[in-house]
């Protein structure tokens, strides 16, 4: 139970709001297959086959956004009701018009989206009341949009903003590489993206390959900057850091891998790993945004 990609937001630490109190607010939207006719259904799912749907550890909290979506393409539709209408033009003498189309079409869909393939897809969120965070494991923040609606919708006036820091992680990740100077307890790994804020959106990117100092100040002097750096932090854990302030590409480092040894069970072993999890990226989340200056206060 690693988190590959961080959507962060805040919230007041500590956050007073209980598992359950949560657990009955997810309630009213608890996720149900979709029925045949339905083309998508979202709702919180159990985090754990046998729990509720709040999953709690070291008072750390898990909720998992479950989604079903049926698959029919529309070149599907568009080509059963093409059958359809080449044979009601054979029987009639003549076409469908646009409007008999548009509802031929509309009853295909229909017909075909029982018998259409379903794809489940999950979202995890993990809340840390003590702290003041709220991580959507997500690789886009459209993705996390959809959890953070729901949530919103489900808790009432919840006080959740996004992550504000004082500095540009841009600038900082581009003074970072000219300056070939990593802050305190991190070091910049082989992969980066360097863009050019112009008209040209020039880019160049360094995908497992070492940065040469001087090649990397050339493309800054040319007028790119940085928009994603992989860096480690304090020997532990491998990221990238992006110019949306996403972290993403989380990797534990064998270092914590082998913290893992001794567990028994299934269990035991979620519950360990998630409290691993959430114990050292709440410290990383810290020093990187102590790195980028601290908070922005409103």
């Amino acid at each position: 139970m690693w988190f590959k990609n961080l959507q962060i937001y805040r919230l007041p630490a500590p956050w007073a709001y209980t598992p359950e109190q949560l657990e009955e607010a997810l309630s009213s939207n608890a996720f149900t297959p979709a029925s045949s006719n339905e083309l998508l259904r979202q709702g919180w799912d159990k985090p754990r086959p046998n729990g509720g749907l709040v999953h709690v550890v070291n008072k750390q909290m898990l909720i998992l956004l479950g989604t079903e979506k049926k698959l029919l393409p529309n070149s599907v539709i568009n080509q059963v009701a093409k059958a359809r209408a080449a044979e009601m033009e054979e029987a009639q003498g003549f076409a469908p018009g646009k409007k008999a189309m548009k509802e031929l079409k509309e009853r295909v869909a229909d017909e075909l989206l029982p018998r259409a393939f379903s794809i489940r897809g999950n979202v995890w969120t993990w809340i840390d009341p003590v702290n003041g965070w709220l991580v959507v494991d997500a690789a886009s923040p459209a993705k996390a949009d959809e959890v953070i609606k729901l949530l919103l919708k489900a808790v009432d006036r919840m006080p959740l903003e996004s992550l504000r820091v004082q500095r540009s992680p841009v600038g900082v990740m581009t003074e970072w590489l000219q300056t070939d100077e990593a802050p305190a307890g991190f070091t910049v790994d082989m992969d980066t993206e360097l863009r050019a804020t112009g008209e040209s959106k020039a880019a160049v990117r360094y995908v497992k390959h070492s940065l040469d100092p001087e090649e990397v100040r050339r493309h800054i002097a040319a007028g790119k900057q940085c928009t994603r750096l992989a860096m480690t932090w304090d020997s532990k854990i491998s990221f990238v850091l992006t110019e949306s302030l996403a972290i993403k590409g989380v990797k534990p480092l064998d270092v914590l891998s082998e913290k893992d040894a001794g567990v028994r069970n299934d269990d035991e072993r979620f519950d360990g790993d998630f409290m691993l999890m959430t114990g050292e990226l709440s410290k990383l989340m810290a020093d990187v945004v102590e790195a980028l200056g601290g908070e922005a206060k409103a």
